[in-house]
């Protein structure tokens, strides 16, 4: 979306790319819809359409650089999209003595085209609790790429798979050298050319009989290196881990370390900690379940790690907490921890004052100084430094809140 710097008017909003629109007299069926692209296409080059609930957008993550856009939706698929700068479309259309003179830089939105889709869960039953699992991707994560390769986290209720997404060009056979010994060159070069009173007949094409008798002799494996061409690209996926039987109760949220190396899973009392290699063990280092569940107060809604040191964490609890850990000072690190509060919130209080305050997600700045929280009515500004209010608070359904009071 495009933001409007128009200073005699509020700030606005508008679409500066839309995936699909839903069509007259369609039946949407939540809010939030995933759309599906028909054929693989975008952008007005293909149809698009809602086909069932199951396409309702659940997650999505912008990949680090920002080339490329992955969506989850609740039915278990994941869809990314490739961004393509306009800058090389206008490329297409001008010469590069065009370009060059041009005093000025085209300052052009970039545009996102389908790339691949792929299925990353399937509907599970759990037999030993007669539990059903569904396929819905709570969370998507980008992981480095240090291959040129392209790895994401995803996960439902119970399960994180990594995936693999690589780029192929493959190459069809475009023709054979029949005569690995005798060259483009050597051919225009043969000896019936230049050797006067030679009694041998030759051929056409220039090859003495007995050569092109050879040659019609020849096995498959005696002929020349073949000659081969890109027939387009594909786009290959695979599932190199999965990390399950973790997790007792639904997995919220997943974060990548900095260090490229590990990761955490965490549901509503307990974080884990994995490392990318190894799928079948991992760490608690946070558990928050009480030994009586009649005492239990708050749960974990969202973790994150920090984007600069490894070794920070911070999560967010449903009383609207924000606790910042260090995994150096002890293996369990759900005690020692700086909370941040807004501590000077005060007035009327409701019986809805403490739903509206749950935290649902967080968020580190790419500086690693500021993190920003959304719970229902408000979108805050925290620096790590300031642990007793927000540095900005940003309100969110003004409209609600006398509602809330009532």
């Amino acid at each position: 979306m495009t933001l409007c710097t128009d200073s005699s008017s509020a700030l606005q909003w508008k679409f500066s790319q839309v995936f699909g629109e839903r069509s007259i007299g369609e039946d949407v069926q939540d809010s939030n819809k995933r759309v599906k692209l028909a054929n693989g296409s975008l952008a007005g080059m293909g149809t698009i359409k809602l086909t069932s609930l199951f396409d309702i957008i659940s997650a999505m993550e912008f990949q680090k650089s920002g080339d490329y856009l992955a969506v989850g939706d609740r039915g278990g698929r994941i869809v990314i999209f490739e961004r393509k700068d306009e800058k090389d479309s206008l490329n297409q259309w001008h010469s590069r003595n065009e370009l060059e003179q041009l005093d000025f830089t085209a300052m052009l939105h970039p545009i996102f085209y389908y790339k691949t889709e792929f299925q990353s869960h399937e509907p599970e039953f759990d037999y030993l609790k007669s539990l059903e699992i569904e396929e819905k991707i709570n969370k998507v994560r980008w992981c480095a790429t240090p291959n040129g390769s392209l790895f994401i986290l995803s996960t439902n209720d119970k399960t994180v798979k990594l995936w693999k997404v690589k780029d192929h060009k493959p190459k069809k056979v475009k023709g054979l050298n029949p005569n690995p010994f005798v060259d483009s060159e050597n051919v225009l070069l043969a000896a019936s050319s230049f050797v006067s009173g030679q009694d041998t007949p030759s051929v056409a094409n220039g090859y003495a009989v007995e050569s092109t008798e050879k040659i019609d002799n020849m096995s498959p494996s005696q002929y020349g290196p073949a000659k081969r061409a890109n027939i387009g690209e594909t786009v290959s996926t695979r599932c190199r881990k999965v990390y399950a039987h973790a997790h007792d109760y639904n997995i919220n949220s997943i974060s990548n370390n900095s260090d490229g190396e590990t990761f955490i899973s965490v549901d509503d009392l307990r974080i884990n900690l994995w490392n990318l290699d190894v799928s079948d063990q991992c760490f608690n280092i946070i558990d928050m379940k009480p030994s009586n569940m009649e005492d239990l107060t708050e749960v974990i809604t969202a973790a994150e790690f920090h984007p600069i040191h490894c070794n920070l964490l911070a999560y967010s609890s449903s009383r609207g907490f924000i606790r910042l850990v260090d995994l150096r000072q002890s293996a369990i690190c759900d005690h020692k921890a700086r909370i941040l509060q807004n501590g000077e919130s005060s007035g009327f209080k409701s019986f809805f004052t403490e739903i509206v305050s749950s935290i649902s997600d967080i968020k580190f700045a790419s500086d690693g100084r500021h993190l920003l929280s959304r719970d229902y009515m408000n979108l805050k500004l925290w620096d790590m430094r300031m642990e007793t209010s927000p540095v900005a608070i940003f309100k969110i359904h003004e409209h609600l809140r006398p509602k809330v009071r009532e």
